[in-house]
């Protein structure tokens, strides 16, 4: 029986990643940042290690008699004065260490669909740095590249509550989010495929004004969709570099981006938006 260590298993995609290897039946060591965070998940792996990923010693070792390490971490939303060179780059790198030093067969890391083409934003420029990193680890890889979470769509669910939606230029960008059950399949997946590089959306390709008229036809309302030219758009970037913290500009400055401009992959999985937003109106009645 293989071996999997699954870092970043706490957060969307990576809960799902655990309970597809134990779906197979792989034998899963975690490592987390806390027994709370996995107590929450609901996570039982079949070894938890605490540790911080950013601390090189908290992980000493943690890759021996590991076969493979699948790689979700990573942070949107800046924390604990943590930059996304701290986490996407040097977390991520700390752990390559560790799997070359325990002859790990293989290293599988999430990344984000067009990273290459997007280095300018801060997240994609740490986050591509550790593909280089990864490429040139003498290890056999797979960075799965997703265009976007079913949870990061949430977003237009929540604008739908309250009253209105809130897109930049006509509404006809698109783009295919995937759902993190689906996304786990190909995660798990790559651990038997040769390829090096996976790029994977969810089933439907749909435009932003078709999400955001998805978010109120689930919640039984009129549609109120307002359009924001891309002056405005690129005007709230320039202020928000000049007025806010790499906290607040990180984490803006890749939304407000990716969401002017198409963000379509290969089609896969299905599990609908529909369905999601259903869940959500569902559990947060």
């Amino acid at each position: 029986m293989k071996k999997v260590l699954l870092a970043g298993g706490t957060g969307y995609l990576g809960g799902y990643i655990v309970g597809e290897l134990q779906r197979r039946a792989f034998d899963t060591r975690v490592i987390a940042r806390s027994e709370t965070a996995i107590d929450e998940k609901g996570i039982l792996p079949d070894e938890l290690l605490i540790a911080e990923l950013t601390n090189p010693e908290s992980i000493k070792n943690c890759c021996n008699n590991v076969d493979m390490v699948i790689s979700t971490v990573g942070i949107t939303r800046q924390k604990d004065g943590l930059t996304y060179m701290d986490v996407d780059y040097q977390a991520n790198l700390n752990l390559l260490t560790e799997a070359q030093k325990s002859g790990v067969q293989k290293f599988i890391y999430v990344s984000v669909l067009n990273g290459e083409k997007l280095r300018h934003l801060k997240i994609c420029a740490a986050k591509e740095k550790f593909v280089e990193q990864l490429a040139h680890s003498g290890l056999d890889y797979c960075v799965v590249r997703p265009n976007g979470f079913f949870s990061d769509m949430a977003e237009f669910y929540n604008m739908a509550k309250k009253g209105r939606i809130y897109l930049f230029g006509n509404g006809d960008f698109r783009t295919n989010p995937i759902h993190g059950e689906d996304l786990a399949t190909i995660c798990v997946d790559a651990i038997e495929k040769t390829d090096m590089e996976i790029r994977v959306g969810g089933p439907e390709i749909l435009t932003h004004d078709e999400i955001a008229e998805t978010a109120f036809d689930v919640l039984g309302t009129r549609p109120k969709i307002s359009h924001i030219p891309n002056w405005i758009r690129i005007m709230v970037l320039n202020l928000a570099r000049i007025l806010t913290n790499s906290k607040t500009y990180g984490p803006l400055e890749f939304f407000v981006t990716v969401m002017a401009m198409d963000m379509i992959a290969p089609q896969y999985g299905k599990h609908t938006l529909k369905g999601y937003f259903t869940h959500l109106k569902q559990t947060h009645a």
